[in-house]
């Protein structure tokens, strides 16, 4: 029967899907483990410091930061980023058209004022209103844009970047935190590398931790359930993902949370899409794709040093929301982008990184989804065999608790907490494919339900608990 033939296609379709994966995956391990021994400096970093302190070529950094309704926090959040141990460099906050007192706040606690600026729009953004400067000289290093809203991370940038005066700048959200030398850690492989456009540092979870007026005082792996979880998979996703594709110079993005570009290469490349939910692979994508268009060569490098913690979704509402988002942003990019797939011209980035993306990420869903009714279907029907299923999972599921125990095992030597802290990553780990992982299936098929039904997805409010007893509120 056809319905027979097309059962038993699907099930080698799957088998030999999932080896692929797993091929894949050991393959990003070696090419990771290769990649971290190369970053193993020879001078050390206070040696570096003195040099970028002293040296009259030490490049200048803007840190661009979005700020939407962020009042409860945003004196604190500012004040953070202010507090980098890099000699030169600016904050562009971007009041973007916030209804709360984020910019009054702002205005009081730093002493600034509105500033006449020839408002030049490089790239494409919501208009603009005002410039503020300080004046007081301990905040000489601040300025905030104030601008409407444009409904997405991505146009609030731009509105950062159309004002941006060096060279290099760090794509942040304003309520994460920085580690102090952040900005060094980057800046490093900018210079020391040849053909760099952007470098992305690692990103880890600051729920639990003790932080203190903005700065981290003492890492904590959360205790809550959907955070740890969100640890274990942000871990595998720089120390494995981003880290073992950096080996070959094939990145699919760098972190919006926390990353370092190129300023001149990201404005000629057009910018942010303003309408992008994906703003971090977009980004990317178009600076990438700018230098194959222009033959110029380039490099983007993913660095092992954790360099920015963020607060994230403690509940599923707010985890739903986020994944949707992500999963309409995935889909929306490939939209935009998929005619340079399989493109000689554009390199790692057709050639490597948008197969497999398109193959194990934005199927992965689908075809997990799909894999599940037919299983259910086949088992009322006596057409499963069990033994045969029962080892491809067992294989999947060892293989997938191996690679969270590598993450996890790295993360260990380099913070040096105390192992019992690392039991509630191990369980999470022996978890994660029966509790998290169906659920982030699910979101993200509803995300992809959303674009392909042309329902619109904006950045809004997402509930935070942030580190005092009440919560405050923050962009999603």
């Amino acid at each position: 029967m056809l319905k027979d033939i097309i059962l038993y296609t699907y099930g080698y379709v799957v088998f030999f899907y999932s080896l692929a994966l797993i091929a894949s995956y050991v393959m990003l391990i070696w090419l990771a483990y290769t990649e971290q021994r190369k970053h193993h400096h020879t001078m050390s970093d206070s040696y570096v410091k003195q040099i970028f302190r002293h040296s009259p070529y030490t490049p200048g950094v803007s840190i661009v930061a979005p700020a939407y309704n962020e009042e409860k926090t945003i004196v604190n959040n500012v004040k953070s980023l202010l507090s980098q141990d890099y000699p030169k460099f600016e904050i562009v906050i971007v009041n973007d058209g916030s209804k709360d007192n984020t910019l009054q706040e702002m205005i009081d606690n730093f002493d600034l004022v509105e500033t006449p600026y020839n408002y030049r729009m490089r790239i494409s953004a919501k208009p603009f209103k005002r410039l503020f400067t300080s004046t007081n000289p301990k905040y000489q290093r601040l300025r905030v844009v104030d601008k409407v809203n444009g409904g997405t991370k991505a146009d609030a940038v731009n509105g950062g970047l159309n004002v941006v005066r060096y060279p290099y700048f760090i794509n942040t959200d304003v309520d994460c935190i920085l580690a102090k030398d952040a900005i060094m850690k980057c800046v490093r492989p900018m210079i020391e590398m040849n053909d760099v456009i952007a470098v992305s540092g690692v990103m880890n979870m600051s729920n639990g931790s003790r932080v203190e007026d903005g700065e981290l005082i003492e890492y904590r792996i959360p205790w809550s359930p959907i955070p740890l979880f969100q640890t274990l998979e942000y871990l595998r996703s720089f120390m494995v993902g981003k880290m073992g594709w950096s080996a070959i110079n094939a990145m699919p993005n760098v972190s919006g949370g926390y990353g370092m570009f190129d300023t001149e290469v990201a404005i000629a490349a057009g910018g942010y899409s303003s309408d992008s939910l994906a703003e971090d692979e977009d980004m990317l994508i178009r600076m990438i794709g700018y230098c194959c268009d222009f033959n110029r060569k380039y490099r983007v490098v993913q660095i092992p040093d954790t360099c920015c913690w963020t607060e994230g979704p403690a509940n599923l509402k707010i985890l739903n929301r986020q994944r949707t988002r992500w999963g309409h942003g995935l889909i929306q990019t490939f939209g935009k982008y998929y005619r340079m797939m399989f493109k000689k011209k554009y390199r790692q980035l057709g050639l490597i990184t948008m197969p497999h993306q398109f193959i194990f990420e934005l199927l992965a869903p689908v075809i997990e989804f799909v894999g599940l009714l037919t299983t259910i279907y086949l088992a009322f029907t006596g057409g499963v065999n069990w033994g045969t299923a029962a080892i491809i999972f067992a294989v999947m599921y060892v293989f997938c608790v191996q690679l969270s125990l590598v993450v996890i095992y790295y993360d260990y030597t380099q913070t040096k907490m105390k192992g019992f802290a690392y039991l509630r990553l191990i369980v999470a780990a022996l978890l994660e494919p029966f509790v998290y992982h169906p659920l982030i299936v699910l979101f993200s098929l509803r995300g992809y339900l959303k674009f392909i039904t042309k329902q619109r997805i904006v950045w809004g409010e997402m509930t935070r608990q942030g580190f005092a007893k009440k919560p405050t509120k923050a962009v999603s």
